[in-house]
């Protein structure tokens, strides 16, 4: 697709019902949502509303991302699925990403954020992804872990234990939103698990129109 297709398809998603009274231009505001998600910071997002004469402070911007609720798209029919789980911080609080990716594609499917790992919430999470998704006949590619080969034999998925190949997808997500969240701390500061969990979901649909 060229590029300038993708990027005018990911602003036509950008949904802003949210505004109600607000005097950035719904462009702008848009393109400060793309650019962001993107991974330009905070502040140089702010630099280039500048640009254009709008005057906004960081939080706004942050507040423009988090209200358009963004989200991947679902019913996809992958062949693969990479499933993993990783630590990650936030603030002073650690937590457990779980992500599922089409190594096919490099599109993320389904993210989530937990406190903790257990075989429940490995459980769920499939639970999740498989209601998302149709992975049905997909062959799931997992590491050594545990709790990830114990639900995909609940839901009755096929996987193969694979450390690296297709797997390096989902490796590449988890660099990439690791480096945002240590770079972008500001963002994440005093934030809770569900504030975290929209930016995920945010991150996920700018990964799959633009990254």
């Amino acid at each position: 697709m060229p590029e300038n297709d993708r990027l005018s398809g990911c602003l036509d998603e950008i949904n802003l019902e949210f505004v109600e009274r607000e005097a950035t231009p719904k462009l702008l505001m848009k393109l400060s949502i793309q650019l962001h998600l993107a991974g330009l910071s905070l502040s140089n997002t702010v630099s280039f509303l500048e640009v254009f004469g709008v005057d906004r402070v960081r939080s706004t911007v942050h507040n423009w991302v988090h209200k358009a609720d963004l989200q991947p798209e679902s019913g996809r029919c992958p062949n693969h699925v990479a499933v993993d789980e990783t630590v990650i911080q936030l603030d002073d609080e650690q937590y457990w990403l779980y992500a599922a990716v089409d190594p096919d594609s490099n599109d993320l499917l389904h993210t989530n954020l937990e406190p903790t790992r257990t075989n429940v919430i490995a459980d769920q999470f499939f639970a999740e992804l498989c209601e998302r998704h149709d992975v049905d006949d997909a062959i799931f590619l997992v590491d050594g872990a545990v709790p990830l080969h114990r639900a995909c034999d609940k839901h009755n998925l096929d996987f193969r234990y694979e450390r690296h190949g297709n797997r390096n997808s989902v490796e590449r997500v988890f660099r990439e939103v690791k480096r945002r969240t240590t770079s972008f701390l500001n963002c994440f500061s005093n934030a809770g698990a569900e504030t975290a969990n929209k930016w995920l979901r945010s991150f996920a649909f700018a990964w799959n129109q633009l990254i």
